[in-house]
């Protein structure tokens, strides 16, 4: 086998172990000694100790450091009794999981686009399953990229049986994440309770706040100065779930509503990819009404 094919191999192998546990002496040794007594290479590695809370995050990469293959059972058998003396809760993931998608959105595509054009180029590595929507508007994009769209209209009579058919879907292809692409319906709180920690939303951030129709020309008329976009994670408190990823942009008076709405549309788009990119490669841990991210 030659070097790059050996290199390959190695890449496809690649895995990636996260854990959380108390604060104790030794909780980067109980990974990172384990690794290396197994022969185990280590390609990148982060961790946190957050002494307000005495908890211990940590997120490793590795592969074999052979040609041989990665045997998950022999793994899990020998590395679980070291973890349970820590109270360890860990999870091991191949790196080369696509993870399965189901999108949301509304009439708004500018989100959606930009997801669907970095899974196309490969830069995102999901597979995304399906496209639900309250409005017909975006299934042309979702039959041009080959995608179920499923259009489920809904009304304040009808937001109960809507949800049952979200629900259906997302079950119906195995689904490991939401992403609410610019969604713009109020999920009920039975329904954030089902998808909480599984399910992202993307929404302006504006200073001060401005809720309700129009919030870009709200900002306008206050001369606001900085623009920006939150993504999160869903929960029953209505754009208040933990924090994923944010993005600003310093504006002056030289920006009108269209203008500023033109570049919240491109910071929801960075800052809602970076986030869904995050999290599928295992580098958020739920800490509380909060996050640990690891960014690259």
């Amino acid at each position: 086998m030659s070097p790059f094919n050996s290199h390959l191999k190695q890449g496809a192998q690649t895995q990636i172990i996260t854990a959380s546990c108390p604060s104790l002496p030794g909780t980067v040794d109980v990974v990172t000694g384990y690794l290396y007594q197994h022969g185990f290479y280590i390609t990148e590695i982060h961790s946190f100790d957050d002494t307000d809370k005495e908890q211990f995050f940590i997120r490793i990469e590795f592969r074999p450091d052979s040609e041989a293959e990665f045997d998950r059972q022999s793994f899990t058998t020998g590395f679980a009794p070291r973890a349970e003396k820590f109270s360890m809760e860990w999870q091991l993931s191949p790196k080369s999981y696509k993870p399965k998608v189901v999108i949301m959105v509304s009439k708004q595509d500018h989100c959606l686009n930009d997801l669907l054009y970095r899974w196309r180029i490969g830069s995102l590595a999901v597979d995304i399953q399906a496209i639900i929507s309250n409005h017909p508007d975006c299934k042309d994009l979702a039959t041009w990229h080959n995608i179920p769209y499923y259009h489920f209209p809904i009304t304040n009579d009808t937001k109960a049986q809507q949800e049952a058919q979200i629900w259906q879907i997302v079950q119906q292809f195995d689904t490991d994440l939401v992403v609410l692409a610019r969604y713009m319906q109020i999920l009920s709180n039975g329904m954030c309770q089902k998808l909480a920690g599984w399910a992202i939303n993307i929404h302006h951030s504006l200073l001060p706040g401005f809720k309700g129709a129009k919030p870009y020309h709200q900002a306008y008329e206050k001369g606001i100065k900085l623009v920006g976009a939150t993504a999160h994670y869903v929960s029953d408190q209505l754009d208040e779930g933990p924090i994923i990823s944010q993005g600003v942009k310093t504006i002056d008076h030289s920006y009108y509503p269209q203008d500023l709405a033109a570049t919240g549309r491109d910071i929801e788009c960075l800052t809602l990819a970076r986030a869904v990119q995050y999290h599928i490669e295992k580098r958020i841990f739920l800490h509380e009404n909060k996050t640990v991210v690891f960014a690259k």
